[in-house]
């Protein structure tokens, strides 16, 4: 089995990835930037136990993190596991050209979806992230990644309004039954995930004219891409291990 893993900034998730490219196990836990390599061991280790795995079950690892903080202490934690472990970003062989003036800075998630994307649904692609940021991610009609879009989460977004008017702090994130809210739960609904399928409706109309394209894949990823999707018929996707397969693609490319 092959181990991805995704480091956020507010989550990390992990996936077990099969012979034949599938996502066979996954889990999701909170990121903390102080986690030391000992921390991230015991916490790999017991996820892997809970189903009925081992880190012997584990043949290869790849890391994409987009914290700087964790960059080290993953390294650390997973060659004291026995295991080196590839820490993805645009520097060696990669199966898609970066094709931006700073490659180095980009996240490795980003390059990780756009990669899964171009192999999976050809391009031109786009891909809408929903994670701590909504990234949208532009595979070009040459195949390249051309870069894209972040813009504040939804998540993100939904924690600045809680933390200032704490009547609301309660309200589920859900598709409401309406776009007018008739009471103040479904209003902050609505504002919340329909305005998140509507800034993405808006942002990949956009980006479609600037492409030169018509109609392209719109992938929907992250960990709120499923409630958004409920918002809008603008993804022809829903595919939530998107970035998990495109670090293991990224490895595969390397060995």
């Amino acid at each position: 089995m092959f181990l991805s893993v995704d480091v956020g900034n507010t989550q990390t998730t992990f996936g077990l990835i099969d012979e034949a490219g599938s996502v066979a196990c996954h889990w999701r836990t909170k990121t903390d930037k102080l986690d030391t390599a000992d921390e991230l061991a015991v916490r790999l280790t017991g996820l892997l136990a809970g189903q009925g795995f081992s880190m012997d079950s584990v043949d290869a690892v790849a890391v994409a993190s987009v914290v700087p903080a964790l960059q080290r202490a993953w390294h650390v934690c997973l060659m004291r596991l026995g295991k080196d472990p590839l820490m993805v970003g645009a520097q060696g062989p990669c199966p898609i050209e970066v094709a931006l003036a700073y490659p180095s800075q980009v996240g490795a998630d980003r390059i990780a979806n756009a990669v899964e994307a171009k192999e999976r649904y050809g391009a031109p692609a786009i891909v809408v992230d929903f994670g701590t940021a909504t990234n949208i991610d532009v595979v070009a009609p040459d195949g390249s990644f051309v870069g894209g879009v972040i813009a504040p989460g939804v998540m993100l977004g939904a924690q600045a309004l809680f933390d200032r008017a704490s009547k609301l702090s309660s309200t589920p994130i859900a598709m409401p039954p309406r776009v007018v809210g008739r009471d103040s739960e479904q209003a902050l609904q609505s504002g919340i995930v329909i305005g998140a399928a509507a800034m993405a409706e808006g942002l990949v109309a956009r980006i479609k004219a600037e492409l030169g394209v018509g109609e392209c894949p719109v992938v929907a990823t992250g960990g709120l891409a499923r409630t958004v999707s409920e918002a809008t018929d603008c993804f022809t996707a829903v595919d939530p291990d998107l970035t998990l397969r495109g670090i293991h693609r990224i490895w595969l490319a390397q060995v």
